[in-house]
């Protein structure tokens, strides 16, 4: 039976993917599976039998990702299942950005009471009025799940549309819109749009990227949206530019004590994927991940360690170790199975950075003896067997 604790709520409909075999417990230490969406776990005990988090969702910077991997704990997060709810909020925030409609529903409802308030209206509506998005030219910045999907809808929209990524994935490519521009530099888009989204991860790289000096570099009265980190954008460059009339609106999905009081900031409470659909499919996706992990030793859509898949095992053993990626230890790791007379039908071995990952199918059940064994050799830090 294996321990499941959930740190937030998550979707009924992805609890359903567990069979009988797993059991929802209430204290975290005693969890072999963690299902997270965004509760803080940087300070907490990890227990000794956890085996994997899973994050119901794409951002993982709640996770101790380097502290999991030290102890062998795979970290899954859901990327895509929310692209279409995240999606839908961005193409929101630029009709929003586009024509002043939160300040005309506002004053509508400042004058609701006045019995000739159709009057005040005709009167009145010149000062919200703005402009189309049709012919506009737009820049996204990451060309993920969320920001192929911007890209596309938006050139259906009329919108001339530039795409940035130098690190675009196949299926990406393969996804966008022929009528999307893909752009090799980004100071392209800077000099180039009027509408400008950003959709990369939070990485010391990235941090920021949207500050004074890519801000000079954009047309004047640009609209900048953010729906993917708050620490993206640069809070005090974006309050200068606001205030100079360089950016004509901020559209943030991350409000904060800064960005809450600024002049010239759409504000939105974190909505991007708060959807049903969005939470039902993340859900669903983690529980997946998990179930695969757990019962097969797969790995998909790892923060922290490496794709590693063998599907299911058709051997009469398979065991998966977790190691620091470091010369001589697959060697090792095989001899002491031969050591053993333990037979490897099958072996995969990928690595991601410092860590990697092993899963080897044997001709016989493995021994707990044998399992020590591996488990001592130098920069292992976990091993599991499977059948």
């Amino acid at each position: 039976m294996y321990k499941i604790n959930c740190l937030n709520p998550i979707a009924e409909v992805g609890m359903n993917v567990f069979t009988e075999a797993y059991e929802k417990v209430d204290n975290f230490a005693d969890a072999q599976v963690a299902m997270v969406r965004s509760a803080a776990m940087h300070d907490m005990d990890l227990p000794e039998g956890l085996l994997v988090v899973a994050r119901a969702g794409a951002g993982v910077n709640n996770i101790p990702l380097d502290k999991c991997a030290e102890q062998g704990i795979v970290v899954f997060n859901t990327p895509g299942a929310n692209a279409n709810g995240v999606k839908e909020a961005v193409l929101a925030g630029m009709f929003l950005a586009a024509r002043d409609i939160v300040g005309g529903v506002n004053w509508v409802q400042s004058v609701n009471t006045d019995p000739a308030v159709d009057k005040l209206v005709e009167k009145g509506k010149k000062q919200f009025a703005g402009t189309e998005l049709k012919g506009k030219k737009l820049g996204v910045i990451g060309l993920g799940a969320i920001g192929v999907r911007v890209a596309n809808a938006c050139s259906l929209l009329g919108m001339e549309v530039y795409g940035y990524d130098p690190f675009i994935s196949v299926d990406a490519a393969w996804s966008l819109s022929r009528d999307v521009k893909h752009i090799s530099n980004l100071d392209d888009i800077y000099a180039n749009c009027d509408y400008i989204t950003v959709h990369v991860p939070l990485m010391d790289s990235t941090r920021k990227m949207i500050n004074v000096e890519a801000i000079e570099k954009m047309k004047d009265q640009v609209i900048v949206l953010n729906f993917a980190r708050d620490l993206l954008v640069d809070d005090d460059a974006m309050e200068a530019a606001l205030a100079s009339g360089k950016v004509r609106r901020y559209v943030t999905d991350f409000p904060n004590a800064k960005t809450a009081q600024m002049k010239g900031v759409i504000a939105i409470p974190h909505l991007g994927a708060s959807t049903e659909e969005s939470e039902d499919n993340c859900a669903v996706m983690a529980a997946q991940e998990v179930r695969d992990f757990v019962e097969n030793g797969n790995i998909k859509n790892s923060v922290n360690y490496p794709a590693c898949d063998m599907g299911v095992c058709k051997s009469e053993g398979r065991v998966v170790i977790c190691h620091k990626n470091i010369p001589n230890i697959l060697s090792q790791l095989t001899s002491a199975c031969a050591a053993e007379g333990v037979n490897i039908d099958d072996m995969t071995n990928k690595s991601k950075a410092a860590w990697a990952y092993t899963m080897m199918d044997t001709n016989t059940s493995v021994s707990d003896e044998i399992l020590k064994v591996l488990a001592a050799v130098e920069g292992v830090v976990k091993v599991r067997k499977i059948k």
